[in-house]
């Protein structure tokens, strides 16, 4: 048997707006600004998307689940990353681990960051230790560091096991 391994790489921004509600892997989060979005705004778990099927060769997250599609209008990000899983294993591979980082001045993530951490953990069927979830600000630097915005960047590893030929 010979082990192939694949890495993927993944990004997704969004602008913040007062009064709409924030989610951050699939979490709920106590903000007054939440992303501008066609689907629920989950940066991170559109980046972690991203990576996932980048890593697998299908492709980005506009082309599985397009923004401009009824279908996906206010959509929990949660199903979208159920169903990028589904792809990926259908594709014949697992999911070693999921390295993540969420660009945010306000608020402060760490009280959120286990609970992240468990529920996408969850969805992608592997242990919470396989997936991290880090937060930093910019120093008040740019569309962040003014609170105009989001970024959430992520890196994942994919396995799989295939026979060598005889």
């Amino acid at each position: 048997m010979t082990l192939h391994q694949r890495i993927g790489q993944g990004i997704d921004f969004h602008r913040l707006e007062e009064g709409r509600e924030l989610w951050l892997g699939g979490v709920h989060i106590n903000s007054t600004k939440g992303c501008i979005a066609h689907s629920d705004g989950d940066v991170l778990i559109h980046a972690i998307c991203d990576a996932l099927l980048g890593a697998a060769g299908l492709n980005d997250i506009g082309t599985h689940f397009p923004d401009t599609s009824d279908e996906f209008k206010g959509i929990d990000s949660k199903i979208l990353l159920r169903r990028t899983v589904e792809m990926v294993s259908e594709r014949g591979y697992r999911i070693v681990n999921i390295d993540s980082t969420v660009c945010l001045e306000l608020p402060k993530l760490a009280p959120y960051i286990t609970a992240m951490r468990t529920t996408m953990a969850a969805i992608a069927n592997i242990s919470p230790d396989a997936v991290s979830v880090k937060a930093t600000t910019t120093e008040k630097m740019g569309f962040t560091g003014r609170g105009e915005g989001i970024v959430a960047m992520a890196v994942c590893l994919l396995a799989d096991v295939i026979p060598d030929k005889v």
